[in-house]
Parts: structure tokens; sequence; C-alpha cells
């Protein structure tokens, strides 16, 4: 019975992954966001030159580097969308936000409950991050099928299909 207690908190922890990853994209999918005024006032802005990669030999600095230079352009987006562009930008980030919270949450979760399976039935600590990464990957891929399945465009009927059929 300890067995099937264990498998079951696996299971069940991971379904509280795949959960706010899928209702977090189909939220997002439905915000009333005006997209392409969105990108029409971004796209007049210069991105930023990224650093010289040499800066990668002192990490702190290329990390604070990129952080300003991110921050600057974030700053000169926001002063080109107008009052409701920003107020729907706001909103949409805010939702993203807690779903992405909500979800890393539970994989810490499910982290756990992998780590109590593996260590029940004595495996390697290397098939701890195997299970991790496969469980994450079938979160990710099933919100990725079930959205695209959702938004995919019906296809016409073909020309030689009979219409009455």
């Amino acid at each position: 019975m300890n067995q099937v207690t264990a498998w079951a908190g696996f299971l069940g922890a991971w379904l509280l992954v795949a959960g706010p990853l899928y209702q977090g994209a189909l939220e997002l999918l439905e915000e009333d966001i005006d997209r392409e005024g969105i990108n029409a006032s971004i796209a007049r802005i210069p991105r930023p030159d990224p650093p010289s990669p040499w800066w990668w030999l002192l990490p702190p600095v290329m990390y604070l580097i990129r952080h300003y230079r991110s921050k600057a352009f974030r700053e000169a987006a926001l002063a080109q969308l107008t009052q409701a562009q920003r107020d729907q930008a706001t909103s949409f980030l805010n939702k993203a936000s807690g779903w992405f919270t909500v979800a890393l949450g539970a994989a810490l979760l499910a982290a756990e409950q992998t780590w109590q399976v593996v260590a029940r039935q004595h495996w390697s600590a290397w098939l701890f991050w195997i299970l991790i990464i496969v469980m994450l990957g079938v979160s990710v891929l099933n919100t990725a099928l079930r959205i695209h399945g959702r938004t995919a465009k019906p296809t016409a009927p073909r020309a030689d299909e009979d219409a009455s059929t």
C-alpha cells in the first residue's frame, strides 16, 4: 500500500504542475490585448546592443550590464504605449506571473514527491533527474498540444471532397 500511495502522490503532484500551466495558457490566450498595436509601438524602439562576450569573464558585471540595458529598453517601450495598452500589458504580465508562481510551487512539491518515489524504489539519484526532466516535458507538451489544438484553424474542405458528406 505504501508503494501505491507514493505513486499516487507522484502523479498527483505532477498533475498540479500540468494544471496551472494549461489554465494559465488558456487565460492568457483569452486576455484582450492590442497585440498588433503594442508590437508596432515596441518595434520603433531600437534594441539594446548585446554586451561584449568578454564580460562573461566577470559574470556579475555581465548581469548588471544586461539588467540595466533591459530596464532602459522596458522603460522606453512603456513610454511608447498608450495608457490602455500599458494597462493591458500589466494585466497580462500579472496573470502570467501568478500562474507561473503556482506552477513553480507545484513543481517544487512534485520534485519532492519524485524524490520519495526514487528513494522508496532504491533507484539511483540520476534517475531522479531523468524523471524530473521527463515529467516537466510531459507537462509542457500537454499544454502546448492542447493549446495548439484549440487555436488551430479548421481546414477548408478539399475540392475533390463531396460537400454533402
